[in-house]
């Protein structure tokens, strides 16, 4: 179900762009600029063409298989939490706690202190 749904969602978002592509240019921003009151956006009278339509069927189309699709996504996890799944080790003998091979411990992280007559260790090696 949810993939016939994402296909046609995508069908719909590649129809919308070849549609508004189509579409005559206004000329500026919102519609403004196109001379002749030809219906733009901000004027009171509107061209009904019917790209026009088509444009709104689309787009109300992509979202209501927007929002079907961020439903299924919402039921199909409604049981499980990431939080719950962080809690829970895998059953392949790979260990719940990470190994810390080589690494310092938490105390040789931190700078030396005002008393400790430990040598700084350069972070970039020499050119010798």
């Amino acid at each position: 179900m949810e993939n016939v749904v994402l296909i046609i969602h995508l069908l719909l978002a590649l129809g919308l762009v070849g549609v508004v592509l189509l579409q005559r240019s206004e000329g500026g921003g919102l519609g403004m600029g196109g001379g002749g009151g030809g219906g733009g956006v901000m004027s009171g009278r509107s061209a009904a063409t019917a790209l026009g339509k088509l444009t709104w069927v689309l787009a109300v189309a992509f979202f209501c298989t927007s929002l079907t699709l961020t439903i299924i996504a919402a039921q199909k996890s409604a049981g499980a939490s990431v939080v719950d799944r962080l809690g829970t080790s895998s059953s392949e003998g790979v260990p719940a706690e990470p190994i810390s091979q080589g690494l310092p411990s938490g105390d040789a992280l931190l700078p030396p202190s005002q008393g400790d007559d430990t040598p700084l260790v350069p972070l970039v090696p020499s050119a010798d």
